[in-house]
């Protein structure tokens, strides 16, 4: 039915359905969806996870990715995603807006709003995108220390962490990292930014048994592969992060020029959702049917006395 009635609810906590989807056989697709309306047509695809890029999400509100947002601006997406896909939602983190004890908070936040996994990243802020040049990287041990605070303070959570470190540290570096973060409580490693497909291979090799996340990010510098292709490599995971927004901008972009042009949507009408197929994505029939279902007007049948 909808989300108000509880009917489509799942009651098995968010981390624990991820959790499962990660023990089957093959890889787990986490499409990005950047806004609830995004969800619910990643849902109608038939993915059964989604990712929520902090890159995506700073983009959709005007803001470039440098860690400049808070935590509660994140929840806000957390909620509106969940809400309406019902979904287990993997969290972009970014460094964990501080230090141990922010990280502590950014789980308890995220879990309250619905998150299912959590990856926190090796940078240092400002953080950049993980394709981009001179990134900073935080002391191994201090990065421990936050995934160690952010196992502690999850319920259910999957804690994933990220490093960076490939481009500046060499593979060594990089698997020396992922191994002190397991240690210190991560439940699976996201490399980042790995640039060829024998160094994907190589950092699988290495963490054997450890749940990999590979990033299926365009315009960086990954080659394009397929989930499936990634799942030979020995992934678990894969994300494209900023894929749905990258489309949705691009049309928007299309059809602001044409009104600038063309003086109305005139020439743009064949590449618009109607009104039928939004109102059936919403669902928005079955919201008026359970409002006309139970507002409604109670008659009062005896006349009240006197105190």
């Amino acid at each position: 039915m909808t989300y108000l009635t509880g009917a489509d609810l799942p009651a098995e906590p968010a981390g624990l359905r991820f959790r499962s989807l990660l023990m089957r056989d093959g890889i787990l697709r986490l499409p990005g969806a950047h806004n609830g309306m995004a969800a619910l047509q990643a849902k109608a695809a038939g993915f059964e996870a989604l990712y929520l890029s902090g890159a995506a999400m700073t983009a959709s509100m005007g803001l470039p990715d440098l860690g400049m947002i808070t935590v509660d601006e994140v929840a806000f997406f957390v909620r509106q995603i969940v809400r309406a896909s019902a979904l287990p939602l993997l969290v972009d983190g970014d460094t964990g807006y501080g230090e141990a004890l922010n990280v502590m908070h950014m789980v308890r936040v995220f879990e309250d709003a619905g998150a299912a996994a959590v990856h926190l990243e090796d940078q240092l802020l400002p953080k950049k995108c993980g394709h981009l040049n001179d990134k900073r990287l935080a002391d191994r041990h201090d990065m421990a220390a936050k995934v160690a605070a952010a196992a502690r303070a999850r319920r259910n959570l999957v804690v994933i962490a990220r490093t960076d470190a490939a481009a500046s540290e060499g593979m060594d570096g990089a698997v020396a990292r992922a191994k002190l973060y397991v240690e210190a409580g991560a439940d699976a490693i996201f490399p980042e930014a790995l640039t060829t497909r024998a160094m994907f291979e190589e950092f699988a090799s290495r963490m054997q048994g450890v749940p990999l996340l590979a990033n299926m990010t365009e315009f960086g510098r990954t080659p394009f592969f397929t989930a499936d292709e990634f799942a030979a490599m020995g992934y678990r995971m894969v994300i494209w992060p900023v894929s749905s927004l990258r489309v949705a901008n691009k049309a928007q972009s299309d059809l602001y020029a044409a009104i600038a042009r063309d003086g109305g949507t005139h020439r743009m009408i064949d590449r618009m959702q109607t009104r039928a197929e939004l109102y059936e994505t919403i669902r928005l029939h079955d919201y008026e049917a359970l409002d006309a279902a139970i507002v409604q007007s109670v008659v009062p049948t005896d006349m009240p006395q006197r105190d």
